[in-house]
């Protein structure tokens, strides 16, 4: 059975690193297909020479699989002047025992011409900028985070228990005085009285928990894991204003975000750059939690339900997601909140902070289509939703089955 053909002018690209094999497929004589490969170098100059060559045969779409961070240059090249799909490459999978780069774009060619395959979300130029510094911020506080992690293992090395009394390592006051360590002075006394504000009334524990083996090993080691930290601060500093330059178009839809239980603007900037601020992209919310993974996956054979498990999806935006859901977990009074307690002790913390998470990607999904804040439910929503009597009917029952005998009173107001 002949497939139906959805696309008459078509290509399939085969990315690699240094090459780029391209397939076409335009109608030939008598109904036929005809096909032509050719293989580019990936350089400007190269990628022009495939432009031209697609031009030359009238393309429509082109498809390209999304391998590592190659098919960028690729894509860019092309989608002023072509229609670019980019595939998800576990969607491609060739007939085993017959992989070449020309058959690889010969089958992509050929699942693009049917319609067997569905792009991807590719954001707009503006958009991918801001991505990719919001991604690059985060890996810089990441890295600050691990950091400091290794800063307080080396006082640990050196008998140092700072962190036993101080909440903060890196607060001003501890920060005056692993600089003083550093700088040569070992005593605790005058040590402990570099404390600021309410840490001096723990100036006894201080000079304990400082009176360590503190040597020049860890002076070196110190300075240089400081003077890190110090660069990944400004780093995080540069890339900020940058970020909020970018983002000032959309500086409204941020403040939307900022309304819901969880997310501050560090978030909303990620959320925006991920998902983008045009929602008519995804049909439904549906669509949009499907693409981000953040919902049940589909895994029924023969009538049975398999494991539901998320699939992968950018862990950029799955992360940030997460850390908001957790957010608004310990938010007062709040339907998220109140979500993730009824949650927590049927389904464990990960689920329901996977749940709570899908709620507030839900959420942002509305904000930016209606362009309204954010509206809380209450925390009694989810009692409240259904008749007040089959809620006391389902809670008889629970204690009947218990062994009580349950009489109803109402209690006068």
């Amino acid at each position: 059975m002949e497939l139906e053909r959805l696309i008459e002018r078509c290509a399939g690209l085969d990315v690699h690193k240094a090459s780029v094999t391209a397939c076409v497929r335009i109608p030939g004589d008598a109904d036929a297909r005809v096909a032509h490969t050719q293989t580019f170098a990936t350089t400007t100059r190269g990628l022009i020479g495939l432009h031209d060559w697609l031009a030359s045969f009238n393309i429509t779409v082109v498809g390209m699989e999304s391998t590592s961070v190659f098919w960028k240059p690729v894509y860019y090249m092309l989608e002023d002047d072509f229609e670019c799909w980019l595939l998800n490459a576990r969607h491609l999978h060739n007939v085993p025992g017959r992989k070449t780069d020309v058959a690889d774009a010969a089958w992509i060619c050929q699942m693009v011409e049917h319609g067997l395959v569905r792009p991807s979300f590719v954001p707009p130029p503006p958009i991918r900028d801001l991505r990719n510094l919001t991604r690059y911020r985060k890996a810089q506080i990441q890295e600050r985070t691990r950091e400091g992690q290794r800063l307080e293992k080396v006082l640990q090395d050196a008998g140092v228990k700072l962190s036993s009394v101080a909440s903060k390592v890196l607060g001003v006051s501890g920060r005056a005085m692993l600089e003083a360590l550093v700088s040569g002075t070992h005593d605790p006394e005058v040590l402990a009285d570099l404390a600021r504000g309410v840490l001096r009334r723990k100036i006894p524990a201080l000079q304990e928990a400082l009176e360590g083996r503190f040597r020049a090993h860890h002076a070196l080691m110190v300075s240089q894991m400081l003077a890190h930290i110090d660069y990944l601060d400004e780093a995080v500093e540069t890339l900020s204003a940058e970020i909020e330059r970018l983002i000032a178009p959309f500086s409204e839809k941020v403040q939307l975000l900022c309304t819901i239980p969880g997310v501050d603007r560090r978030s909303a900037e990620m959320i925006l750059a991920e998902i983008g601020p045009d929602m008519q992209r995804f049909r439904t919310h549906r669509h949009l939690a499907s693409w981000a993974a953040i919902c049940p996956g589909n895994n029924e054979s023969a009538g049975k339900h398999q494991s539901g498990r998320t699939r992968n999806g950018s862990k950029w935006l799955r992360s940030g997601l997460v850390q908001c859901a957790k957010a608004a977990a310990r938010s007062k009074g709040t339907y998220l909140a109140s979500q993730y307690a009824r949650l927590k002790g049927r389904r464990g913390h990960g689920k329901a902070t996977v749940a709570v998470a899908h709620s507030i990607l839900v959420a942002c999904y509305y904000i930016l289509l209606r362009n309204q804040p954010y509206t809380d439910l209450g925390p009694d929503y989810l009692l409240t939703r259904d008749s007040t009597d089959a809620h006391k009917a389902r809670l008889v029952r629970q204690l009947e089955r218990m062994g009580h005998k349950v009489t109803l009173e109402p209690v006068a107001a």
